[in-house]
């Protein structure tokens, strides 16, 4: 890269990775009656991307990849702001802000294959408490020869069903076990976004991480479950590939994914060792229809928003009461500002209750 766009580069990226932990913020403590103290707390942060653009134009068609990568992570942060102040002002608000909060994972997954080679982009997809670690920093820069590491995407196109987009960290080597993770999506989401809600803390804490999509527009939760099977077969190829830790398999989701994770993980042939719903629905049938044997010290962690205006604090404080009264191994966590989101900043501490808390 010549001296020029790195110079660009070095007003541009600023911005730009600042403008993502806004939008990343907001998402966290979205809330419909605090709506606008929030959008007035997060600022205009795009203004300064958009200043930085047309460095872009002078650069050479050599650098073209890495200009289409910063220009496409631009747009999108830019298209999330339009989206996010229209939305006052729309008639379906609450749905356009969903629409516009799409746009953050579209900028991180053009920008991530830039993370081998820029150190900001790179501590960007680090848990900040692991954006200075030396050993860790070094292991991911350096992949073993041959190894099937990154990012994938299997049958998982944004206008796709049915396919699962994967994570493998840089520093995977074979010759130890990996916990799995498979992350869930809301009603109407889609795995190729939702993959992003936990990358940042598999490539931190070291962990396969898979975001499946729904073959239907939301998950199986009633009629016909085709999506169980569906999640098996993605289990199988996986640990197929990848050396994956039998006793370390975390099934978790937001909102409908988090309902279906009770919904399928509670059955007695689930490939997954480990529950973790957030902002999702329960209801005591749920656990009654599962066989003793699959609820007996079975690790099950929960996390709710006081402030949830979709699925009330209260189903959730009942799903926590009842799964205990049955003999799962409960932890159950509610966050007084939280509403319907997902809280990302507790992904550390649920890797960690998977990696220490065992299947009796």
């Amino acid at each position: 890269m010549d001296e020029r766009a790195l110079d660009d580069l070095t007003e541009l990226l600023p911005p730009l990775l600042t403008a993502l932990e806004r939008l990343n913020l907001l998402a966290r403590h979205f809330d419909p009656p605090r709506y606008a103290q929030l959008m007035e707390a997060i600022g205009e942060p795009d203004a300064a991307v958009r200043a930085q653009l047309p460095r872009l134009e002078a650069w050479p068609e050599s650098l073209a990849d890495i200009r289409q990568a910063v220009r496409t992570a631009a747009d999108a942060v830019i298209a999330a702001f339009e989206g996010l102040r229209s939305a006052a002002d729309a008639e379906d608000g609450l749905m356009a802000v969903f629409r516009a909060l799409r746009h953050p994972p579209e900028a991180l997954e053009a920008l991530y294959p830039l993370a081998a080679m820029l150190p900001p982009v790179s501590q960007l997809f680090l848990e900040p408490d692991k954006r200075q670690d030396t050993d860790l920093l070094k292991r991911l820069a350096d992949p073993a020869p041959d190894a099937e590491v990154g990012v994938f995407h299997v049958g998982n196109a944004p206008d796709e069903r049915g396919g699962f987009s994967l994570y493998v960290p840089e520093d995977y080597r074979p010759d130890r076990a990996w916990p799995l993770v498979f992350a869930l999506h809301g009603g109407s989401g889609h795995g190729r976004g939702f993959l992003w809600s936990w990358l940042r803390t598999a490539r931190s804490h070291g962990a396969i991480l898979v975001a499946p999509t729904a073959i239907g527009r939301t998950w199986a939760l009633a009629g016909d479950d085709v999506d169980s099977p569906n999640l098996a077969r993605m289990v199988e190829f996986v640990a197929s590939r990848w050396n994956i830790d039998p006793d370390r398999r975390l099934f978790c989701g937001m909102s409908d994914g988090g309902t279906f994770a009770y919904v399928s993980g509670l059955e007695t042939g689930s490939p997954f060792t480990h529950l973790a719903p957030t902002a999702a629905a329960f209801h005591p049938m749920l656990a009654q229809f599962a066989e003793p044997g699959r609820l007996a010290g079975l690790p099950i962690h929960i996390v709710h928003g006081a402030r949830d205006w979709m699925f009330e604090v209260g189903m959730a404080r009942e799903a926590a009461r009842f799964l205990e009264s049955t003999g799962a191994n409960l932890t159950y966590v509610e966050l007084d500002d939280l509403a319907h989101s997902y809280p990302g900043e507790l992904n550390p501490r649920v890797l960690a209750w998977l990696k220490e808390t065992p299947r009796n």
